[in-house]
């Protein structure tokens, strides 16, 4: 049999393969500002879509169908992304993919325009932004895993997954004003070249040369899944706290998907003349935000719901890596495929609800109940004891 190449021989090392502690530190406060301009790529579109709608001609089903998109996407390629991680490195595969998503971001404006057809070029280009986001997790899950000591793994996945209610923010706020200044391209301008401008920074100082092409070099081979590379299904989603990892994912995911698709536009809507925005996850506050009139308690609600999401990186996704550390990546990417198609279910039923109802009540109920299934599920079967059988990552 052939000898693994070098990467990966590296790759399949122990303990000597993790980050010392300022190694550590760089590479937190990179990813984290990597997670945040992860969001604000993402809900470039979201904070857009009143703006373009009110351009384009869109109503609420059409927005939706825009919205949902991304999501269409971004669930084909979550467990991609995992594997693609745990072979190669998910420093790499976050590189390349940001790259290719900068692009992309920073080129939505022109594709949107390139005819007639505004809807069906802008549901294109958000499809193909979906599939370079879908590896980002699962490989940043992937790599957390392998790179950092178990006892310090809850704090830094929770930093690095702060990026994501920062970057949800700072768009939200940012956007708003870009809006009014220079028109809703500016926003996709911004957000794609900030991320291409990161993906600079991460190669020129954080990554070889040498260890970015032996990773291209796998790729261009072909990824070969011996026996020993082999993911043990069986084993895994045979244990019940596994299927409360999932299940909590799915549901944390889903409504928080909703939510970034969607709160923009009620804060547009519902308090016009105010130039914030805010997301986040809690089923309470979602419940609350469907029954206040006032923008201040809509603020105070969003944001609680914000600061209340960061749990969730140290629980339940860090609970993932707990549960089988060889194959995180892919698990983790299992269950984010799950929450994606719920997101593409539950965006699009978002608008359908609001178009029909003409209230945002029953889109905020929705996202309550979504979350308080996932947080039965895993209060009653999750568990941290590891399911994967395999004492070293060399085990699979």
């Amino acid at each position: 049999m052939q000898p693994p190449p070098p990467e990966e021989a590296r790759r399949d090392g122990p303990e000597d393969s993790q980050w010392s502690r300022p190694e550590c530190q760089a590479w937190t406060g990179t990813l984290l500002l990597g997670t945040c301009l992860l969001y604000c790529a993402r809900v470039s579109a979201p904070v857009c879509a009143v703006s373009m709608s009110q351009d384009f001609g869109w109503n609420k089903k059409e927005a939706g169908v825009v919205l949902s998109s991304f999501f269409w996407g971004y669930c084909l390629t979550q467990v991609v992304g995992g594997h693609l991680g745990d072979r190669i490195g998910g420093e790499k595969v976050i590189l390349l993919s940001a790259s290719a998503w900068g692009c992309i971001t920073a080129a939505t404006p022109l594709l949107a325009r390139l005819g007639s057809a505004h809807l069906l070029f802008m549901t294109c280009a958000r499809i193909l932004t979906g599939l370079l986001q879908g590896v980002y997790f699962p490989a940043l899950t992937s790599l957390l895993s392998q790179k950092v000591r178990e006892s310090e793994r809850a704090f830094t996945y929770s930093a690095v997954g702060a990026g994501s209610q920062v970057g949800t923010l700072v768009t939200g706020a940012v956007g708003s004003l870009l809006l009014d200044w220079c028109g809703w391209p500016s926003v996709f301008y911004l957000s794609g070249g900030l991320t291409l401008l990161w993906v600079c920074y991460v190669y020129r100082y954080l990554l070889s040369e040498k260890d970015l092409l032996l990773a291209l070099g796998v790729l261009a081979r072909g990824l070969r899944v011996s026996r020993r590379t082999k993911v043990p299904w069986r084993q895994l989603f045979r244990k019940p706290s596994v299927w409360a990892a999932v299940s909590s994912q799915l549901s944390s995911a889903c409504s928080f998907f909703i939510l970034l698709s969607w709160l923009p536009t009620f804060f547009k809507e519902t308090f016009p003349s105010s130039k914030v925005v805010g997301l986040g996850l809690s089923s309470v506050f979602a419940l609350c935000l469907g029954h206040t009139s006032s923008f201040c308690k809509s603020v105070v609600f969003a944001s609680a719901s914000i600061g209340l999401q960061t749990f969730n990186h140290s629980g339940v996704s860090v609970n993932i890596q707990d549960l089988a550390p060889s194959c995180a990546g892919f698990l983790f990417g299992v269950a984010n495929t799950a929450g994606a198609l719920a997101g593409v279910v539950g965006v699009c039923l978002g608008g359908y609800l609001i178009e029909t109802t003409g209230s945002w009540t029953s889109t905020f109920n929705m996202v309550a109940a979504v979350n308080g299934l996932g947080l039965c599920t895993f209060l009653l079967f999750g568990e941290a004891q590891r399911v994967d059988l395999s004492p070293t990552h060399e085990a699979l």
